[in-house]
């Protein structure tokens, strides 16, 4: 399974991104959102962590690898997990991601089902669908600064702990939220949720 590719941009789509690697060019599929980030990038080198699937007809035997590109772990994680709800699978989860992660994990944690619905391919039916199932999956995600988190390996589960830890104190998702993504900010290297919750408390003092 390839899990990462690295060459030249060569030609970017609107749906999938060309890249030579070596003596091939790959075909990637990109979702709206990780398009615009490439877009200045033409001509130069990228990295994409990628996700692999099958598209065809299995009854006729007809299937073809396809892969799908994006910025981040985060990013590919984010959609692995969203291809996970019934009725929804790659192909309708690439049409469907042409807003940020951070916004789309946001509506999902916070039920904005009329904002979920707006998402190309995405109904109402759908729309609440995603929520049940995922509204409790996505804080670490919601808590993207950027387009990704500032390391990478340790941000997303220390940042998830400190974001539970706030919840269970009284604070609001949406307060518990700010507070930690301004205490990343301030303090981008926090290796622990304590480090991360002194940073809340010291920017709470001033």
């Amino acid at each position: 399974m390839i899990t990462r590719i690295t060459g030249r941009l060569v030609h970017l789509g609107e749906a999938v991104a060309t890249i030579a690697a070596g003596p091939f060019e790959y075909e990637v599929q990109v979702p709206e959102f990780v398009r615009r980030q490439l877009q200045s990038s033409v001509g130069d080198d990228v990295s994409l962590m990628t996700q692999e699937y099958l598209e065809g007809n299995v009854q006729q035997g007809r299937l073809y690898p396809r892969m799908v590109g994006f910025m981040n772990a985060a990013e590919r994680d984010f959609f692995a997990t969203i291809c996970q709800v019934d009725g929804v699978g790659v192909k309708k989860a690439l049409r469907a991601m042409v807003r940020p992660v951070r916004e789309v994990a946001t509506a999902i944690e916070e039920q904005d089902v009329k904002l979920l619905s707006t998402l190309p391919g995405v109904g109402p039916a759908m729309a609440e669908r995603i929520v049940a199932k995922l509204r409790r999956k996505m804080a670490k995600f919601a808590l993207m600064v950027g387009h990704e988190f500032p390391d990478q390996a340790a941000r997303p589960s220390v940042a998830e702990d400190a974001y539970q830890a706030l919840i269970s104190l009284g604070h609001s998702p949406a307060e518990a939220r700010d507070k930690i993504e301004a205490a990343i900010k301030s303090k981008p290297k926090a290796k622990s949720i304590d480090e991360l919750l002194v940073e809340v408390y010291r920017r709470n003092r001033e």
